[in-house]
């Protein structure tokens, strides 16, 4: 790792910025820490690690940014976040349906009645958001209907992202075409986006049963040859496995083996219920898994039960975290679900669980190298992006110290975010997202929340009685709340 900025004393023009006097949690291979440390920002990359008063030397008249005080991380990385339609409508799909109930009598219709305006406000809401838990990375796992107006949020947000239009050809499947014309749309997501130097395409099949091996192969064939990666969902729960059997086929992750479409290009969502031989194919293809451990609690799929996620990344298999979608994992909050992987993990009582510095590397420079991003982020290093965390050490959470990575991820660490850079963008600074007005954002979400469940007719039904003032002030209750016994029962 270079430390100093001996490379650029020829040409003393300013840096773009110095972050100065940082403990730097670099995530480099030696996982080395650099306390009392400055960062040099130029162009967007890091161009120097090493003290302050060497690099003021080496980019005299830098602006600065006083890191006293502050652990500075890399950018999290949360490999599979959907951002339409759930967000306007977040923790609103009830807590005791099934999984499939909910994406059937709820997600589906949700998606088929969201505007373009719908999307793209969703996607800045979802972007803002994640920015201010420090992830800089988000991977949109496919979208429905207006991939480049989700594109246009993530972009105004500043969030570095990858973004698809779902794909899918089954013929009972609702928004279903032919692979033809599926690949088609997938082309022109990918083409639109060329050259963005944040928000790019990626090939998004919606994966399950509802994928012709036409089309999954078709889908591998056009990442292959436009140089991009893919992903699709894949056995979250047991139907999965079941849909395969019944249509004569072999298990899922078998069956894309057999036809050809494993491989490093691929991150698969999900994955959780595999057999041996399934967790033998994604190592041995080098294919990608985003573990989402937040959705499959929500949505009672069985990762307690079934999850082999430990197991493939022991076995040198590449595994990130996700956080999947607002009315499944209810928030993009990566730091939380790297804690209930580690937790879940260890609970079930697998054989050599990850430890905290494996599972903050899940979120970080493995997660980042997982998704194909490995060479631009997830660490802290000279020539990578500046995609950076500063955390505020000096609030309770961090009071007293204690080891660094088990306080990371077992902590609070997620709400101690003060400033975040993407790309050597300054996005959020002390607490405040900078790049988009936050009031009018949540002003806007809450209309388009009204109108859009009226458009698909869902009536949220409340859990609780809302209760006036004027009415609940005129009811004589003893503490606690209770009624007295003269006013009866609570209406």
């Amino acid at each position: 790792m270079t430390t100093t900025a001996t490379a650029h004393t020829a040409d003393p023009r300013p840096a773009d910025l110095l972050i100065v006097d940082a403990e730097i949690v670099t995530m480099a291979p030696d996982r080395a820490l650099v306390p009392g440390g400055t960062i040099a920002v130029i162009d967007g990359r890091i161009a120097a690690i090493g003290p302050a008063a060497t690099l003021r030397a080496a980019y005299p008249g830098s602006p600065e940014l006083d890191a006293t005080g502050c652990v500075v991380v890399p950018g999290l990385v949360n490999a599979h976040q959907h951002t339409t339609a759930d967000p306007l409508v977040r923790s609103s799909i009830p807590d005791d349906v099934p999984a499939q109930q909910a994406i059937f009598d709820w997600i589906v219709p949700l998606h088929a009645a969201v505007t373009g305006d719908d999307d793209e406000l969703s996607a800045t809401l979802t972007a803002v958001e994640s920015l201010s838990y420090g992830v800089t990375t988000l991977l949109e796992p496919g979208t429905v209907a207006h991939p480049l107006r989700v594109a246009a949020g993530l972009r105004t947000a500043g969030i570095r992202a990858r973004v698809g239009g779902w794909g899918w050809d089954a013929d009972d499947a609702p928004y279903a075409m032919p692979a033809a014309d599926t690949l088609a749309v997938q082309a022109e997501t990918v083409a639109a986006l060329a050259g963005d130097p944040l928000v790019t395409g990626w090939i998004t099949l919606v994966g399950h049963d509802l994928v012709s091996d036409a089309l999954f192969t078709g889908a591998a064939d056009l990442a292959e040859r436009l140089d991009v990666p893919m992903t699709w969902h894949l056995s979250p729960g047991p139907e999965d496995a079941a849909a395969f059997a019944a249509a004569g086929r072999a298990r899922p992750v078998r069956h894309l083996r057999d036809l050809g479409v494993l491989g490093p290009r691929l991150l698969l969502g999900h994955a959780v219920w595999l057999d041996d031989a399934e967790v033998d194919a994604l190592v041995e293809t080098g294919t990608a898994v985003a573990s989402c451990p937040g959705a499959y609690l929500r949505l009672g799929q069985g990762f307690t039960r079934a999850g082999r996620h430990t197991a493939l990344r022991r076995a040198g298999g590449r595994l990130a975290l996700g956080c999947d979608s607002h009315n499944a994992g209810d928030t993009p909050d990566l730091w939380r679900a790297a804690r209930l992987f580690a937790g879940l993990e260890r609970d079930r009582g697998v054989p050599d669980p990850l430890r905290a510095d494996e599972v903050f590397a899940l979120a970080t420079v493995d997660g980042a190298a997982a998704v194909g991003l490995g060479a631009l982020t997830g660490s802290i290093e000279v020539g990578k992006a500046a995609d950076l965390v500063l955390l505020d050490t000096r609030t309770i959470p961090w009071t007293p110290r204690g080891d660094l990575p088990t306080q990371l991820v077992w902590g609070a660490a997620g709400h101690t975010v003060r400033d975040v850079l993407v790309d050597g963008r300054l996005v959020v600074r002390d607490r405040r997202v900078t790049t988009v007005d936050v009031d009018a954002l949540r002003e806007e979400a809450a209309q388009r929340r009204a109108a859009l469940l009226r458009r698909v007719g869902i009536d949220i039904p409340p859990r609780w009685p809302t209760v006036p003032a004027t009415e609940f002030s005129a009811r004589r209750s003893v503490p606690g709340g209770a009624p007295t016994p003269r006013e009866g029962k609570a209406p």
